[in-house]
């Protein structure tokens, strides 16, 4: 593991943190090699071996050695990989690279084992359930499939305890297609979260679904009265049954072991945690393939089906 250090110029510092937390993988020395190589022209090799905690001299040897080594086909899995963060497993990548070059799907793995370009593996946090007020039916019952865009959506407040203060991040997602139609940070895990990033999704389907668990927010007066303006539907989890509400759970996981769980040194900077939050959500939304999905993005999948 390499640790951080710190350099003179506080914006520069900024500007390297938020690629760094938005790369991935990057906490193995093979993988700070590539990625002080892709931004050698944009920061200095001396602020960013200080960064990194790095000699010169082993940054030259493995960036040479690296482009000695590696093939063709080496050189474009290492390009997929490093675009989309880490982000992906074998089978992705493969789905990417056999549209260009004819190769098998063991063939990708092994080469991604031994180059230690696998994705960054989930930590799991425990999460304590909220006070209970009211309750309403689980209607969702685990049926996400959904036939049209906004027709079953599913929300969630999750911790973000990243910067200098605690933050709280409030989703939305379309079960559709798994795109996030809205979401906001703020200080306070309160109904107006929960209210402001509802507002945010101007229409709806008649008979639309809105999920969520059995937290104070959502059972809140203020929630119940704006959800019942719009027409919707409710449907919550049943108590202490986080995997009744699956989707948005799995989204806030892969967020936050994707970034900010790779690293061990805080950020420090409230707005470096909301620029990768707003960045990781752009990505799950535009770039991202599902293989539910066609190995389309969100957005895409959603564009393809003429919506």
């Amino acid at each position: 593991m390499v640790g951080f250090r710190r350099i003179k110029t506080d914006k520069k510092r900024t500007r390297i943190i938020k690629k760094v937390f938005f790369s991935g993988k990057m906490v193995m020395r093979k993988n700070i090699v590539l990625f002080m190589k892709q931004h050698a022209q944009e920061f200095s090799i001396t602020q960013l071996t200080r960064l990194f905690g790095i000699s010169r001299s082993y940054y030259y040897r493995h960036r040479y050695k690296e482009i000695d080594t590696l093939s063709d086909v080496e050189l474009r899995i290492q390009e997929l990989v490093t675009k989309n963060h880490f982000l992906y497993g074998y089978r992705k990548i493969h789905a990417l690279i056999k549209k260009e070059i004819p190769i098998g799907i063991n063939k990708v793995a092994k080469i991604m084992r031994n180059r230690e370009w696998n994705c960054q593996a989930k930590k799991k946090k425990f999460r304590k359930p909220e006070t209970i007020y009211k309750t309403f039916e689980n209607v969702i019952a685990k049926n996400w499939q959904a036939e049209k865009p906004r027709q079953k959506l599913t929300t969630d407040i999750t911790y973000l305890p990243f910067g200098k203060s605690m933050l709280y991040l409030s989703t939305i997602m379309d079960t559709y297609n798994s795109e996030i139609v809205a979401y906001k940070i703020s200080n306070h895990p309160n109904a107006q979260l929960a209210v402001d990033t509802l507002n945010q999704i101007k229409t709806l389907p008649k008979g639309a679904i809105l999920h969520s668990d059995q937290g104070a927010t959502y059972t809140s007066k203020e929630f119940f009265q704006v959800a019942k303006q719009k027409n919707i539907i409710r449907s919550m989890s049943r108590k202490g049954t986080p995997s009744d509400n699956a989707p948005i759970e799995s989204f806030h996981s892969s967020l936050k072991s994707k970034t900010f769980y790779l690293h061990k040194e805080p950020i420090g900077s409230n707005n470096i945690v909301i620029d990768i939050v707003e960045n990781y959500i752009y990505f799950w939304n535009n770039q991202r393939i599902l293989a539910k999905l066609g190995y389309l993005s969100p957005i895409d999948y959603r564009k393809k089906m003429a919506y």
